[in-house]
């Protein structure tokens, strides 16, 4: 379908809301296209070589176009996500309001999945079904962007119904809008954005600040008390920023001179080990003193321990997504993309955001978070200043050999 046939089945608002979202994407698109007519031969083959077959039509061609939806006879939606990533209710933990409160609305039954806890672990589950142009059991993901963007040049999710998400495309905040592994929002939107910042014990650190990637790597008094996290983008990011760097500009000299950088912390035991979400106990108890964090976490380990605090580094600080998407021969593709837009309402996205913490891509929710939880608004971890705003960078998206080298280099640093 083309974007005239698309934007000629859309309200008034809606279109123009679509048409301003595309105004950068498809330039990019376009960019990309060129790209693939060259690169395409040697994808396959890079493809072939790891075991997984490309997806017929090419990059970003998703296997959907001979599946029938059961959407209007099935009333049911299978939802994979992350654990503790959605809100819980109070009074029973296997409730969730918002989930309650879409089936409500649309009489859809949500079947929900805690089962994303790696993209690449997650990616192993899914790949053998995408790669056979099977259903994998679920009509909806969330995944990190990188990830989300490597399933799509593999042509493994289905495109969305602008006229299904009309709520996604008028209130997804403008700086979501555009990523330059989705232009204008085709396959994906937002669940939440994460940030990645520097904390600190104040008690471990006898009230000495930490407030940078370099003093993490040099201060002698941190010697072997501090953490990194296991994802190679939050942590080498934030190490190129440190060195004035722009993780949207990397280079492979670029990305070499960061693992060095760490490789010697390492070496020299500045560095403990790498993490995922299990820092936050150590830094509680003080066993480490510092450590990258991601932003959504510190706000309960700051309510649980006063003493830990977090510090946005003069260079910057590494910002994501993770983001819903419709995986290849999924069986109940608009009653995801009715989902999809369920949370783009700010009252429900409002609701979403005081129960997770993390930032929320839904522009206008600042007024109905301040009523559900006060003190949630006027945190900037989860509703940034416009200054804290200003210092986000994000990785750029890597070329499949790039990915392949980059993510080899990380791993035999952290030894995984």
């Amino acid at each position: 379908m083309e974007f005239n046939e698309i934007a000629d089945g859309l309200s008034e608002p809606v279109r123009r809301a679509w048409e301003r979202s595309l105004t950068n994407g498809r330039a990019a698109l376009t960019r990309r296209s060129l790209l693939r007519g060259a690169g395409l031969t040697a994808a396959a083959g890079t493809l072939a070589a790891c075991g997984i077959p490309p997806a017929k039509g090419g990059t970003g061609a998703a296997l959907d176009n001979s599946v029938k939806d059961l959407s209007d006879s099935e009333k049911v939606v299978n939802f994979s996500n992350w654990p503790l990533y959605i809100d819980v209710d109070e009074k029973n933990k296997d409730r969730h309001p918002t989930l309650d409160g879409f089936t409500a609305a649309t009489g859809v039954k949500v079947r929900y999945n805690e089962d994303v806890n790696d993209n690449v672990e997650f990616f192993g589950k899914i790949k053998p079904q995408l790669a056979a142009g099977q259903d994998t059991g679920r009509d909806l993901m969330v995944l990190t962007d990188w990830m989300a963007g490597r399933l799509i040049r593999l042509g493994w999710v289905q495109r969305l119904d602008p006229a299904n998400v009309t709520n996604a495309i008028l209130n997804v905040e403008n700086r979501f809008r555009v990523p330059d592994w989705d232009p204008g929002n085709r396959y994906s939107y937002p669940w939440a954005g994460i940030q990645v910042v520097v904390a600190y014990n104040r008690k471990a650190t006898k009230g000495k600040p930490v407030g940078s990637v370099g003093q993490l790597l040099d201060d002698p008094e941190l010697k072997g008390r501090v953490t990194f996290l296991s994802e190679m983008r939050d942590t080498v990011g934030m190490v190129l920023l440190d060195q004035g760097k722009d993780p949207a500009k990397i280079t492979t000299a670029d990305y070499d001179a960061a693992i060095t950088r760490l490789q010697k912390g390492v070496d020299d035991g500045q560095i403990r080990k790498f993490t995922g979400n299990d820092y936050g106990q150590e830094l509680s108890s003080g066993d480490i003193a510092a450590c990258l964090a991601w932003g959504g976490d510190l706000i309960q380990l700051r309510a649980d321990n006063p003493d830990i605090e977090f510090v946005i580094p003069e260079q910057g600080y590494v910002g994501s997504t993770d983001n819903m998407l419709i995986p290849a021969r999924a069986q109940h593709k608009k009653n995801a993309e009715l989902l999809i837009d369920f949370y783009y309402q700010q009252k429900i996205a409002a609701e979403l955001t005081a129960g997770i913490n993390y930032v929320s891509p839904v522009a206008g929710i600042k007024d109905e978070l301040a009523r559900l939880a006060p003190d949630v608004a006027e945190n900037p971890l989860v509703v940034p200043t416009p200054e804290m705003a200003a210092k986000v960078h994000v990785f750029r998206t890597l070329s499949e050999a790039e990915e392949t080298d980059f993510e080899g280099k990380f791993s035999k640093l952290i030894g995984a």
